[in-house]
């Protein structure tokens, strides 16, 4: 489903997007309001959600999809700078970022990577996100109890994941099989309670489980 209030951009990506095979646009909306109302019609996998527009903005519009839809994954399009945005759409459970000047093939190949339960994750929305949580207080790791019932080796991934590592970067990093990397991290965000990937490292940097420089 496409989010944004300029027809000329929802239009070049319905262009991009239906020459794919397997991507089909299931809906357009001109503001966050309307994406909130037509998400339980169109039932989308993936919502591509510009962060600035009128009546309500796409974190906010994010929040209340998250919060109503266990299944849709929101990916945020921006043509600004991302530090004003990254964590606060993370938090109420974006997963991913996109720059709406991106080429064609990076804009279906994360589509898809969203599609199958992963999370566009990149180094540079790391660090902005690291940056921020170096601001704030210490964390509190009774605000998110499944911490406390991760296993030394779900901690050792969920260290990296936080580094902005991928599946196999991380089976690299501890000597072990890409897929017995997909299985911890499928418990990690099980026992966080968290949508994907982005999700468990935000509650990782939150609950000082993870600390900026460590």
């Amino acid at each position: 489903m496409l989010v944004d209030d300029q027809a000329m951009v929802r239009t070049g990506f319905r262009m991009i997007l239906e020459a794919e095979t397997g991507l089909t646009v299931v809906g357009e909306a001109v503001d966050g309001r309307d994406a909130v109302d037509m998400v339980a019609r169109a039932r989308p996998d993936v919502i591509l959600m510009d962060v600035r527009m009128p009546n309500m903005d796409g974190i906010e519009a994010c929040e209340k999809i998250c919060a109503v839809d266990g299944h849709a994954r929101v990916m945020m399009l921006t043509t600004f700078d991302l530090e004003d945005h990254v964590h606060a759409a993370l938090r109420v459970g974006a997963s991913g970022f996109l720059l709406k000047d991106a080429p064609p093939e990076q804009l279906v190949e994360a589509i898809r990577i969203i599609a199958a339960g992963d999370a566009l994750l990149a180094p540079s929305v790391t660090q902005i996100l690291i940056d921020e949580v170096a601001r704030r207080p210490v964390g509190q790791p009774d605000a998110f109890p499944g911490i406390a019932q991760l296993t030394a080796r779900e901690l050792d991934v969920i260290r990296l994941m936080a580094c902005g590592m991928s599946n196999g970067e991380i089976a690299t990093e501890l000597y072990l099989g890409e897929a017995t990397v997909k299985t911890h991290v499928g418990r990690i965000l099980s026992k966080l309670g968290a949508r994907d990937r982005v999700q468990a490292v935000v509650a990782a940097y939150e609950s000082g489980l993870v600390t900026p420089g460590a």
